[in-house]
């Protein structure tokens, strides 16, 4: 088995990335569909959300409200902080028994968006950072998220910064391409992840 952290700023296109990756034959493991299943409705994670941050953080429905606790966190360190220590311990156990039940000679792809933010490298054989310019991403989450600007600039700058992601990097993909440009370097780089899946396991 070859694990691969896969990460990249908000709205580099690392989702995209990691779709062509699945296409190729990745197991895919991802941290933010996991974060939205451990505090779903009925789970001990939204309980603990909640009992941090206050029953103004649901929606009618019960449902964590994401875009109202997002507004409250990515504004201030310490409440991030808070929601962190929630909800990346009941992420990282999922993650593990997920992984435990994949093929010995798979190649499983950890969709990560706080790799670098929580020095987690080293868990990975291997760190795929996708890179883009900040202009990129900013047009990217105000065009296709429909994102302020100002909210855009606020993600943003409550992730590592590009050159912090950069220095963990084993393989970039640069994502300030066209999608058939994208398509065939994720090819390239599948191939290799596939010679050394095999050489891991031999």
């Amino acid at each position: 088995m070859l694990k691969v952290g896969l990460t990249g700023g908000i709205g580099a296109g690392k989702s995209e990335v990691s779709r062509l990756l699945v296409e190729q034959g990745a197991v895919l493991i991802d941290a933010d569909r996991i974060a939205r299943e451990v505090v779903a409705p009925g789970t001990a994670g939204l309980a603990a959300v909640v009992d941090a941050f206050g029953e103004d953080v649901l929606a009618e429905d019960g449902s964590l409200d994401r875009p109202g606790l997002g507004a409250i966190v990515f504004t201030d360190a310490e409440k991030l902080a808070v929601l962190n220590s929630i909800v990346h311990p009941l992420v990282g156990a999922r993650s593990r028994e997920l992984e435990e039940a994949a093929a010995e000679d798979s190649v499983v792809v950890h969709d990560v968006p706080l790799l670098a933010e929580n020095g987690l490298a080293p868990l990975y054989d291997l760190v795929i950072v996708v890179d883009a310019s900040p202009e990129t991403q900013l047009d990217r989450l105000v065009r296709l998220r429909g994102m302020t600007e100002e909210d855009a600039r606020a993600r943003m700058a409550a992730q590592a910064t590009r050159d912090k992601r950069l220095e963990i990097a084993d393989v970039v993909i640069d994502n300030d391409v066209p999608l058939e440009t994208l398509r065939r370097r994720v090819r390239d780089v599948w191939a290799d992840l596939v010679r050394r899946a095999r050489a891991a396991s031999e």
